[in-house]
């Protein structure tokens, strides 16, 4: 059911082409939010614009390709964001990669710096781009997605886990710094059932499952839910935290 919570707002979630960018986008579009959606490739953006429209018919949401990690296409995206919506009232840097498995000892060096790019930098810039556009004279709010990664050690995503923890910080500073007419959070979610995790839990989704009090891995629908809380009016006095969406993972002690 689509309600007003977001009516006559604009939103941005990069990385939406598919899994937990997507459950972010389609609940803000059933939030009442319009939407702009970009990943790299444009005919997956347009699929999944189909699939919000088709989820929550009449949602007005925008496909904009473009490569989180190149400035001026990032440029593009807000600037289309803004022109084509009529403003960017919520961002959720959602795009993050994870090329380099094990230990940091043995990591690629360009890998890990491609990584910190795009899961940080990136980020950064769409935050940027956003404030002189947008939310600098309108206020508003920036949601970036973490990883329970970001929170205590793995020693097999290291590289990532330590972009994330970075993600983290980063979110902490700017909410200090854009207060208070523009709330930054974090949400730093466990194994999620998507593409992107897949390695970690194929052939052996149980036994991943088990590590879990609530005995079962997220969906992107369990981020999602969250995020738009987190964007909405009723977080307007929660900036700079980090809220776990891990099934209670981390109160376990172990990532194990």
């Amino acid at each position: 059911m689509q309600t007003a919570e977001f009516a006559g707002k604009a939103a941005l979630v990069t990385g939406a082409s598919r899994g937990i960018g997507l459950a972010i986008a389609t609940e803000l579009a059933r939030r009442g939010a319009a939407v702009a959606i970009s990943s790299r490739k444009l005919p997956d953006l347009e699929e999944a614009a189909a699939s919000i429209v088709a989820a929550v018919p009449g949602a007005r949401v925008l496909a904009v390709a473009g490569n989180t990690g190149v400035g001026e296409d990032r440029a593009e995206v807000v600037t289309r964001t803004v022109a084509e919506l009529g403003g960017l009232d919520v961002l959720v840097n959602n795009t993050g990669i994870n090329p380099v498995y094990g230990p940091l000892v043995d990591a690629d060096l360009d890998g890990v710096r491609k990584t910190f790019d795009t899961n940080v930098v990136a980020a950064l810039g769409f935050v940027q781009l956003a404030y002189r556009a947008w939310l600098a004279e309108h206020g508003g709010a920036v949601v970036n997605i973490a990883s329970v990664a970001g929170l205590r050690s793995t020693g097999v995503i290291a590289a990532y886990g330590a972009s994330k923890a970075a993600l983290l910080r980063l979110t902490e500073e700017l909410a200090w710094q854009l207060g208070p007419a523009i709330r930054v959070n974090a949400v730093a979610p466990g194994v999620v059932k998507t593409k992107f995790a897949t390695a970690l839990y194929a052939t052996r989704e149980d036994e991943a499952a088990a590590v879990y009090p609530m005995k079962r891995l997220g969906t992107p629908e369990d981020v999602a839910s969250l995020v738009a809380f987190l964007a909405s009016p009723s977080a307007s006095w929660i900036t700079g935290e980090t809220v776990r969406v891990d099934g209670g993972l981390l109160a376990t002690g172990s990532l194990a």
